[in-house]
Parts: structure tokens; sequence; C-alpha cells
């Protein structure tokens, strides 16, 4: 029997990328250099990721501001005083805020499964920002001649036709960031804001067929940037009954990270259905100290004495470095993670079935 592995998305941009970012902010580098810069790092961080073995990749993020802002590139219709995210560390990260309509994106995710695609022929995932933390740029009070129902119906085509992009540009799966979820029961412990949430991206999940659906996955934590969270004192069981209404196929769960990961995992088993594959957090992108193959294999074997083999897949907490400039993590820290994550899966689909190997459910 196999056991999927897969990466979440974001790798440490290279020093000399940021540098150049640097740059050309403070007008000492051009447009041209940072495009060569992003083509470096681009294909540094595909080959490497090749080189740990995982059966599918992703770009590593490396040309995007950040995993949640990528779509708004290049809009004139915002402001910077949105909604603000603070972290168990102190630190916070501002969203902007949008000031007039229409909402379009800027940049649709097909365009980074293309400029991937130029260097590997291995499958590639690749992650989209949800709907419902995009929903977070209209402000309180309604803009003039863009009511909120229109903006949210725009937000809908617009998020519907990132995902149909991805897919049709050749991503053998999509994952939908969504790690407002848990914070949002930090906002709202009623759990009504996390509610809206779900429903507004299943407005989005409705226009897809079943099978779509089974390429489409959701990944949730409590964020992770700079070594913080900015909800990892929520409570998993208040998160997960609604988080499973969601109509997709695949579930990215950080649990690494998680203090009593079988208490999480048997209030999984209550509510996986049989369409469902669940990807288990084995590696904890904020913990500087890399995992051994066994320890993955031995928190892979834990969660299979809860949940069914063949639904189980494994995936990193979240992504190593969301927002561009975040250098917490070492780079090369972060290819050493996955190469733990690779083997660790293979050595525990060993042990649960002679002869089985990890692949990856494009193949």
């Amino acid at each position: 029997m196999s056991i999927l592995t897969e990466p979440i998305g974001s790798i440490p941009r290279p020093a000399s990328l940021i540098q150049t970012i640097l740059n050309v902010q403070a007008g000492k580098a051009s447009g041209i250099e940072l495009e060569a810069a992003y083509s470096a790092a681009l294909r540094d961080t595909i080959g490497r990721l090749e080189q740990t073995g995982s059966p599918i990749i992703t770009d590593g993020e490396q040309t995007k501001p950040s995993f949640a802002t990528y779509p708004l590139y290049g809009l004139a219709n915002l402001v910077p005083d949105g909604v603000i995210i603070p972290f168990a560390d102190g630190h916070t990260r501002q969203l902007p805020q949008l000031n007039a309509g229409p909402f379009r994106y800027g940049v649709h995710a097909a365009k980074y499964v293309e400029e991937a695609r130029r260097y590997t022929q291995l499958p590639i995932k690749q992650a989209v920002i949800s709907a419902s933390a995009l929903s977070l740029l209209y402000p309180s009070d309604p803009i003039p001649g863009y009511p909120r129902e229109e903006f949210v119906a725009d937000l809908i085509d617009e998020a519907e036709t990132d995902i149909r992009g991805a897919l049709e540009a050749g991503a053998a799966s999509v994952q939908i960031d969504f790690t407002e979820a848990r914070l949002s029961l930090k906002l709202d412990p009623s759990g009504g804001l996390l509610r809206s949430f779900i429903a507004l991206n299943n407005q989005v999940l409705d226009r897809f067929t079943a099978e779509d659906r089974q390429r489409i996955g959701v990944h949730v934590c409590p964020g992770g940037d700079h070594d913080s969270t900015h909800s990892a004192d929520v409570d998993y069981a208040g998160l997960l009954p609604d988080l499973f209404q969601l109509k997709v196929g695949r579930f990215y769960l950080q649990m690494a990270g998680e203090p009593d990961k079988k208490r999480v995992l048997k209030i999984v088993s209550q509510l996986l259905r049989p369409n469902h594959t669940l990807f288990v957090g084995v590696i904890d992108p904020i913990n500087p100290k890399v995992e051994t193959a066994a320890q993955v294999r031995d928190q892979v074997l834990e969660a299979a004495s809860i949940l069914p083999v063949a639904q189980l897949g494994t995936t990193d907490d979240c992504g190593f470095s969301p927002f561009a400039d975040d250098t917490s993590t070492a780079r090369e820290v972060a290819f050493s993670k996955i190469r733990a994550r690779v083997e660790g899966t293979e050595l525990a689909a060993r042990v649960l079935g002679s002869g089985s190997r990890v692949e990856s459910l494009a193949r």
C-alpha cells in the first residue's frame, strides 16, 4: 500500500533574491534584474525539491509576495489600512483594503503553474488563497456604488477562475490556503464567522464537478510567520466539524506541532468520509530542529493506527516562508525537513505494507 506525501507550498527565498527585491524597492535594481532573480530562484527551488525525492512539487512560492496577496499585484483600487493579523510574539501582518470596485485579480495562479512547468516533468501542486481570506479586503463601511453583495459575486467568479485556471494549466492538485479558519474562532468563538467563511468557499467549490473536487484540497494551520503563530491556542475540536463541511476531496492538517495528536486524529476519524484523503502534518516548519526519518515514520504509524491507511497522506504543517520577507527558517533546513518527510513516509509505508512506496495521487 502506498502513502501519499506532498509539500504545503512556500520555501524560504534565496538571500540573493531577497536582496534583489530590496534593491528594486530602493531603486537600486531594475525589473529585468528582478525577473532574472525570480527565474534563478524558481529553477533552483524546483531542482532541489526534486532532489529530496518528493514525488509532487510546488514552485516554492518564490515569485509570490505572500501566499495571501499574490492576486492583488498591480491593483490600483487598494489602500493599506486593512485587517490586522496579530501573532503570538507580538508582530503583525496587515492586509490592504478595497476602496473602489470592481474587484478583479491582478494575477491568477495559472501563471505560477506555467512557469514551474518549464523546470520539471514531475506533477505540480498549486496553492491558491481562499475566497474567504480575500473577503476581508472589503471595508466595514460600504463602498459607494459597489455594495458588498456585488463584491462577493465578483470574488466568487475570480476565485473560481483561479482554481480552474490552475487545473487547466496542468496542476495535478490545487490546495486552498484557509489559515484564517482557526483564527476566525479566536475572533468569534461562536463559530458564526467560521461558518460564513465555509459557506463562501463552498459557493466557489459548487462550481466544480465531483471529479474536479477530488483534485482540490484545503489547508489549515494556526499560521506560521517569523517562527510564531496567530491561533495555536484555538482548539481543533471547535474547527474540525465545520471544516469537514467543505466540498473538497483533500484535507491538509497541521499536526506535527499539535500537543495531543491522538485526540485530534480520533476526532478526524469520526468526520472522514470515503472520498476524503487526509494529509497529516509530520514536519513543524517553525521548529529549527530537523526531524529524522524515523520520527516521521512513527508519526505516520500513529496516524495509521487511527485512520484508514488508504486515505492517509503526509505533509508539512505549513509553508516554510508564507511571506517573502520571512527569513526565520534557513533554506537548507527547509529542504532537509522535506527530505525527512519523504523518507520517513516511505519507511512507514514499508512497515504497513511490504514493498509499498510513497506515491503522489497525481500519478
